[in-house]
């Protein structure tokens, strides 16, 4: 369960719409996306909540995974509600990710390689470092996201058989989680203003230019099936484009593995 800290320290941080984002530090807290549903579900819920967490001892990651945070990583959620839950919910991952991509690459010095993949996580080095979660519902007749964030800054989780990474490993200072927080929601706020002028058509050609690359080895798990083939783009919904023997398939949901070429 998780348990707010009884005074969070709050940040008023401004917004591109005019208003403002309002952040809430707490120390200590077992998932920020929980307790933003716990406030949805109690009639609570605001928009432009920012809950980042210290520390947080049950976060969640994609498929029901646990999101392993050893201290001095960056863990927060953004509550949108009503007219701030605008973006179709396929689209957010592309949106925030570009905005996480951004934030984090203003700290990785030259020599390391910082990139997205499909459809939600972040790669530093090869090794995942960040990953989104993105939840969304209804309270009455008012509709509601949680954009759940968790990177590796300080430190990285030692789990078997995974690829994982973290800033600290790139060597030099690595900033305090509220530092990234504002930088993130910065680019947040950007990504989302040209999303409004000019659609998706912006997001996927600027997601491609930080992606993996067109004709990268990707293997599919997808329930009890498994197919292979390689990266050919992004349909306009978002959708993985997967170039197989048997023709250019696309992908709606699934794993994502990229083929471990080059880096053996």
């Amino acid at each position: 369960m998780t348990q707010p800290a009884i005074c969070p320290s709050v940040v008023s941080i401004p917004r591109g719409n005019g208003g403002a984002w309002r952040m809430e530090v707490h120390d200590r807290l077992g998932s920020t996306s929980d307790l933003c549903r716990a406030r949805l579900d109690a009639g609570q819920g605001e928009d432009g909540i920012v809950i980042l967490a210290l520390e947080q001892t049950a976060g969640r990651g994609s498929r029901g995974r646990e999101w392993h945070d050893p201290g001095g990583n960056l863990a927060l959620s953004i509550m949108l509600v009503g007219p701030g839950a605008v973006v179709p919910v396929g689209l957010w991952p592309f949106i925030a990710g570009l905005a996480l991509h951004d934030a984090i690459a203003g700290y990785v010095p030259p020599g390391h390689a910082l990139e997205l993949k499909w459809p939600n996580d972040l790669l530093l080095d090869g090794g995942k470092m960040a990953g989104i979660l993105i939840e969304t519902g209804t309270g009455g007749d008012v509709s509601w996201q949680v954009i759940g964030i968790g990177a590796n800054l300080r430190g990285r989780p030692d789990i078997a058989g995974r690829a994982l990474s973290c800033l600290a490993d790139c060597g030099g200072d690595v900033p305090a989680a509220p530092e990234v927080a504002r930088a993130l929601l910065h680019h947040l706020d950007l990504w989302l203003s040209r999303y409004g002028a000019h659609g998706f058509d912006t997001i996927r050609a600027a997601w491609l230019e930080r992606g993996h690359a067109i004709g990268t080895p990707i293997r599919v798990s997808a329930g009890n099936q498994q197919f292979t083939g390689t990266f050919a783009g992004l349909g306009d919904d978002g959708i993985l484009l997967l170039h197989t023997p048997a023709g250019v398939r696309r992908v709606v949901t699934g794993e994502v593995l990229l083929a471990p070429v080059n880096r053996e």
